[in-house]
């Protein structure tokens, strides 16, 4: 198996860490010799808050309030976890790196800078509003409430939309539009054909 890059889009609750768990899972089992790095940057965010710095007292405040980070954070989660964890030999699935229309050139920057530049796959889990906002109400996170819900819907229609169309326009990046209303093994399955591994 070629190494994979591996970038996902969707709103919140259209299923982006579910799917990449399982394809996390599948290039596993088919390439066991290569790892897999699976980021996160929600994640790595929400770990920094735990924290007793006062960089991460703010950081809890504002994901407490529903707030919004400041795009360096995201850069920096994502730009850490490269530095540290990347070997040059690992797939990449990357969840939640570029979500501002500023974000995506430092990406791109980030992606020639390791030589993974070469034709990496976009993947666009497309999920209705609500069904996003019928499955964060079940999910049930501290921020998993209505208010926090739709602001967080409105904010991906009004900066992550017009984000997804620099990789649309860049020739180097495959998108994938992936329908994610169908059963989690069904949107799996449509994605594995999608990519073509």
């Amino acid at each position: 198996m070629e190494l994979q890059t591996v970038i996902f889009y969707g709103r919140s609750g259209s299923g982006k860490g579910t799917q990449a768990e399982l394809l996390q899972k599948y290039i596993e089992k088919n390439d066991p010799k290569r790892r897999v790095l699976y980021l996160q940057t929600g994640a790595i965010l929400r770990e920094l808050a735990k924290q007793n710095t006062h960089t991460a007292k703010m950081v809890k405040k504002i994901l407490e309030e529903g707030g919004l980070l400041p795009a360096f954070l995201s850069i920096w989660a994502w730009g850490t976890f490269f530095m540290d964890k990347y070997t040059g030999g690992e797939h990449l699935l990357l969840d939640g790196v570029t979500r501002r229309v500023d974000e995506v050139p430092v990406l791109d920057g980030a992606l020639k800078f390791y030589g993974k530049d070469k034709n990496p796959d976009v993947v666009i889990l497309n999920v209705s509003r609500e069904t996003a906002v019928k499955y964060l109400m079940k999910r049930g996170r501290y921020d998993d409430n209505e208010d926090d819900i739709n602001e967080r819907l409105d904010w991906f229609e009004e900066n992550v939309i017009p984000t997804l169309d620099f990789f649309k326009n860049n020739l180097n990046y495959n998108i994938h539009e992936i329908d994610g209303e169908k059963s989690i093994e069904e949107v799996h399955e449509q994605l594995i054909k999608s990519l073509g591994i």
